[in-house]
């Protein structure tokens, strides 16, 4: 009896070791989130706040700006995370990209998911699409918290899904001029909500106007002459600020805080005279132009 015993108290040993080590490696497993943007909710919503109207055709919304502000914020809300990608959903006919499409899926860390487009411009299997990735990756534990910019009461499901599996989905809204944008049985389902407001889409949405396309047209500069500005641009921008503010940007590395990114770009088409909105070859030029000498001087 003794010897069933202490058989017995040695097997529960083990597994309270097991179970120690186990506890002790998940503690080790850094949290990892998503961003996951419903487009048509997003364009809609922010042409509706900063243009006044909702037609994709009367603004110009800089994609990729918009979303690296959006990884921005969310490395302050989920400062212990990191990002596994952000998951763009849009409509097209036939679900073929769009050439402003395409270049959102050229972004690094995007991923871009195609409904279809009906004859009325109505996106169609989009939410599907959503709940797909959202249970699959909570089922697999591949995120921890999932930030979805959306408002529609079909992704309803999308969360209960992910959830389920133990994932926290963190529900991000435009701002409303008037009244609500977003589903109340959707906010009411979700585990916290944010607003983005008008300061936060202001540069990344411009009005098109009648005057726009006037003039002779500025020949478009190579990646080497982008890359050239953006090195000029961190050589100023370090002398302004610093090597302190350096040291804080590095562990940031390839991404730029979104108000430092927005500067970057700015200053850059003003040397430029050139606009870079939906260029992602540039866009990325510059950058590691900038990056590439702030690491010189580190």
């Amino acid at each position: 009896m003794n010897d069933d015993l202490a058989a017995l108290a040695a097997r529960i040993d083990r597994t309270n070791e097991l179970l120690t080590r186990m506890l002790a490696e998940v503690a080790k497993t850094p949290s990892t989130h998503a961003i996951f943007v419903d487009a048509g909710y997003l364009y809609a919503a922010a042409g509706r706040l900063v243009a006044g109207t909702e037609d994709r055709r009367a603004f110009d919304l800089d994609a990729e700006g918009l979303i690296e502000a959006c990884i921005d914020r969310a490395r302050s809300v989920f400062a212990d995370s990191r990002l596994l990608r952000v998951y763009w959903y849009d409509g097209a006919r036939r679900r073929i990209h769009t050439a402003e499409q395409q270049s959102i899926a050229e972004l690094p860390d995007v991923k871009v998911r195609l409904g279809n487009l009906n004859a009325n411009n109505q996106q169609k299997g989009v939410d599907s699409l959503i709940r797909s990735d959202l249970e699959s990756l909570a089922r697999h534990r591949a995120i921890s918290d999932a930030a979805l910019l959306g408002g529609d009461e079909d992704l309803v499901s999308a969360v209960e899904a992910a959830q389920g599996y133990g994932a926290r989905v963190h529900l991000w809204g435009v701002e409303a001029p008037d009244g609500r944008n977003q589903a109340e049985p959707l906010l009411w389902e979700v585990d916290s909500q944010r607003t983005l407001d008008l300061e936060f889409f202001k540069p990344y949405v411009t009005r098109r106007t009648a005057h726009a396309h006037e003039g002779p047209p500025t020949a478009r500069p190579t990646r080497d002459d982008v890359r050239f500005v953006g090195a000029q641009i961190a050589a100023k921008w370090l002398a302004a600020r610093g090597r302190d503010s350096l040291g804080e940007l590095l562990p940031g590395h390839p991404y730029l805080p979104g108000s430092v990114d927005q500067d970057l770009l700015v200053e850059a088409e003003g040397l430029l005279q050139y606009s870079l909105r939906g260029q992602a070859d540039l866009r990325r030029a510059l950058r590691d132009g900038f990056w590439e000498h702030l690491r010189t001087q580190y």
